[in-house]
């Protein structure tokens, strides 16, 4: 790449120091284009549309062609019907489709490929591609640092924010710089990291393929997936077979071997590693990789090296050791060792309704009534329908003539359903003093409220908890929601004093969220003790924005399991007639 003398020497001093930064940037392209070619649904579509949009605007093209593919993937998100559904007729009189849009959309449903989008994606660097991942980054923003800069990868990028020479750039403040610097470092530090929604699937099914390559020997998979971990480093198996028999037998990439197990890489791109079991160690083999470090510690510590006798099970372990048996998810610390009896811990089964959810009356995708004949459906005793506020206009935030519109629409569902009921509720923002978006009158409407931030993120942790703490104190405010707001492996949690707002919500009587998207999973579970010990409750709530969403809750009980949380501490575990005591009671 061609580079002026100003930053030549910056260029080649880059080459040595931030090499490592470039390692999986080739395979870029390949990822986005793969992504590409999965089977066009609606959402890919959409997906696709906004992508050309944005590299469209980074190469500078006409503006108007920039925002027609805009439009077109906020139109096709907003679809019910799936395109792949849809006559060539129907789909060329959608409002706003013009002829290229229609033709795009026929290219992607009959060759699931789209060659314009390909063109651009060939064109652009694959270290432009991956600052598109940087919050905080739009394609106007990411053209000024290729075009003005000469910066193309965000090892470079971030050597530049270090040496300051972002704020060089036309719109770009010290507050941008240490923003975009602080993104890129959250992105490298997670990038070879997952999500466990997004690794369970592929987890289980490796488990049963080296299992069936492998029987009659036990396998089983151990470490974070099964203490189910909400950030997963790699999937770890126990393997009952020699080291050289495991690497002859598996396909998977061979990358290295330690004194005590092998690393592979699947060609999803995620570590695998696998531990051999000599004969009679496999139940001491399966305990010791399971838990965490500390666990073990402090298992010793209590005396447990005399049940890790040759041909042990895990149950058979704890037994010996005159130890309760902890499940593997409570392996996280000695705590739970000390504990006499262990709670039955809450499951998937024990959630009895919906709460937290959103319809097309703000940025849901099905309406109210599809979204309630789901639930039932699905087998849940009520839905709590809590649509966003006034104040989140870019999710048509319901206004307060909205609102009662809304409530007769709930009231006429709830004869035609019951027993079922929709209860009447609402996902309030916390406005940046405190205050909840609707005056009381209003609030009082409702039979739920859901208090949570979404707006003006970056604070300061005085300023985050004088606004939640307000917020708390508000007596129409039921459930606190997503209490730091983070995102994982996205984005850092606004800072907050855990122990201030579980105590404010006991003296208050508030419930808080655990949020189940499992990129949120936000109050995080290690703080759920504490939430019981002070008698706060704790609500397991999908925050569900399609009816796919309420699969979320399983997630969400994951996580609560690691926090010990048992059935009785949920409020969506309660009944219908048990919700609707709780809210007559509250609101004495």
């Amino acid at each position: 790449m061609a580079c002026c003398s100003k930053v030549e020497g910056f260029k080649i001093f880059l080459m040595k120091d931030l090499l490592f930064f470039a390692v999986e940037i080739p395979s870029l392209k390949t990822e986005i284009r793969s992504s590409n070619q999965i089977m066009p649904d609606n959402s890919t579509i959409a997906d696709n549309f906004s992508l050309l949009s944005k590299l469209m605007d980074i190469h500078g093209e006409n503006s108007f062609k920039a925002k027609s593919f805009a439009n077109a993937a906020f139109t096709v998100e907003k679809l019910t019907t799936p395109l792949q559904e849809m006559h060539t007729e129907e789909i060329a009189k959608i409002k706003g489709f013009g002829e290229s849009i229609s033709k795009s959309i026929q290219e992607m449903l009959q060759t699931e490929q789209w060659s314009l989008l390909d063109t651009y994606i060939d064109k652009t660097p694959s270290g432009i591609l991956e600052m598109m991942k940087i919050k905080g980054l739009g394609p106007k923003k990411i053209a000024s640092i290729w075009k003005d800069l000469e910066v193309e990868s965000l090892g470079e990028l971030l050597y530049a924010c270090n040496e300051n020479r972002l704020m060089l750039l036309k719109g770009f403040g010290q507050k941008t710089q240490d923003s975009v610097k602080q993104s890129i470092e959250f992105y490298f530090s997670n990038r070879d990291r997952y999500l466990f929604a997004e690794v369970e699937t592929l987890a289980n099914e490796l488990e049963k393929e080296i299992q069936t390559l492998f029987a009659p020997a036990a396998v089983s998979l151990t470490g974070q997936v099964r203490r189910n971990e909400i950030i997963i480093d790699e999937i770890e198996l126990v393997v009952d077979a020699a080291p050289e028999i495991i690497r002859e037998k598996l396909s998977l990439t061979f990358i290295e071997e330690t004194p005590h197990s092998l690393l592979f890489q699947h060609a999803q791109k995620v570590k695998v590693r696998i531990y051999p079991s000599a004969i009679d160690d496999f139940g001491k083999s399966l305990f010791l990789t399971t838990a965490t470090p500390a666990f073990i510690e402090s298992f010793f510590a209590a005396g447990g090296a005399a049940g890790l006798t040759p041909g042990a099970t895990e149950e058979q372990i704890f037994s010996q050791a005159n130890l309760p048996y902890l499940p593997p998810c409570l392996r996280n610390d000695g705590s739970m060792l000390e504990v006499q009896q262990i709670p039955h811990l809450i499951t998937p089964l024990d959630i009895k309704g919906i709460i937290h959810s959103h319809s097309t009356w703000s940025d849901g995708q099905y309406t109210l009534e599809e979204m309630a004949l789901a639930a039932k459906a699905q087998g849940f005793e009520y839905l709590v329908i809590s649509d966003h506020s006034r104040s989140a206009f870019y999710a048509n935030g319901l206004s307060i003539e909205r609102i009662a519109e809304q409530h007769a629409q709930i009231d006429a569902l709830n004869q035609q359903l019951a027993p079922f009921r929709i209860f009447k509720s609402i996902e309030a923002d916390i406005l940046n003093d405190g205050n909840l978006d609707y005056p009381d009158e209003i609030l009082a409407s409702f039979d739920l409220v859901i208090a949570s931030v979404h707006s003006n993120l970056k604070m300061s942790e005085e300023k985050a908890m004088s606004r939640l703490l307000k917020a708390i104190e508000n007596p129409y405010t039921t459930i606190l929601g997503h209490m730091t707001g983070r995102l994982l492996l996205s984005r850092n949690g606004y800072p907050v004093d855990h122990r201030r707002i579980i105590e404010a919500c006991a003296e208050h009587n508030v419930v808080i969220e655990l949020n189940a998207h499992p990129r949120r999973l936000d109050i995080d579970w290690e703080w759920i003790p504490y939430a019981r010990e002070k008698g706060v409750l704790l609500s397991i709530d999908p925050d569900a924005h399609s009816i796919a969403g309420y699969k979320d809750v399983y997630y969400g009980t994951l996580a609560a399991r690691k926090g010990a949380l048992t059935a009785d501490g949920n409020l969506s575990s309660y009944s219908k007639e048990a919700l609707e005591n709780y809210i007559h009671n509250r609101k004495k």
